[in-house]
């Protein structure tokens, strides 16, 4: 129980700060480009993740929800999560890869933005230099830890110890089965309630017929 519970500790962790990883790289700049401005003169724009990979901040952010809940899930849905994860991990690297493949392709939001020249095509052939950062590799890596770690949680989900039931719904116990502090109702109790029950009626009673109980 200790190591699985060990292992459930790890591996949450790992999926939250490989999200978070690709989380922080979609801030950081991922290209500088170059394009022409005034005549010969060349205009250097900073592009960073959330231009180049817009996709990659709703994929880091599902990473970090699926981390939380996997504290307090089941071993089926464990497996769900793992292979969601794996999926996740996929996208993240792919959008990075795409970024580092083409990276005037990449910069064409940031060009438009800056130049006003319209269409993908357009604008990335306006772009005369590109230099990747370390930043679109950082956001690759962390896809694949993301994926590492879904096949992990796959791997290991019903080695894991289940939720507590700290969460659970309270059970009260109904009325009729209040106990006294021997564990056995007494008659006088329900005796009592009985007649209090009885009085209520022939009170009501009485009202309806018109007479007034308290007199």
């Amino acid at each position: 129980m200790a190591d699985g519970r060990r292992v459930k500790l790890l591996l949450t962790l790992l999926v939250l700060a490989a999200s978070g990883l690709a989380l922080l790289a979609w801030t950081q700049v991922w290209v500088t480009a170059q394009v022409p401005a005034h005549g010969s003169v060349l205009q250097e724009l900073q592009v960073t993740g959330s231009t180049a990979a817009p996709a990659l901040t709703a994929l880091a952010l599902a990473g970090l929800a699926l981390g939380g809940a996997l504290a307090i899930a089941g071993p089926v849905i464990r497996v769900v999560l793992g292979l969601l994860e794996v999926l996740l991990g996929v996208s993240v690297s792919l959008a990075a890869v795409l970024a580092i493949s083409n990276p005037a392709a990449a910069s064409a939001a940031a060009v438009t933005a800056a130049t006003g020249i319209a269409g993908r095509n357009s604008a990335a052939g306006t772009v005369t230099d590109s230099a990747l950062t370390a930043w679109p590799f950082v956001a690759a890596g962390a896809g694949v830890l993301m994926v590492v770690a879904g096949v992990l949680v796959v791997g290991t989900a019903r080695r894991w110890p289940g939720p507590t039931n700290r969460y659970q719904a309270t059970r009260f116990e109904p009325v009729d089965g209040a106990r006294t502090e021997g564990g056995t109702r007494t008659a006088a109790s329900s005796d009592t309630g009985a007649r209090g029950t009885n009085d209520a009626v022939g009170d009501w009673d009485d009202l309806s017929r018109g007479d007034d109980p308290t007199a």
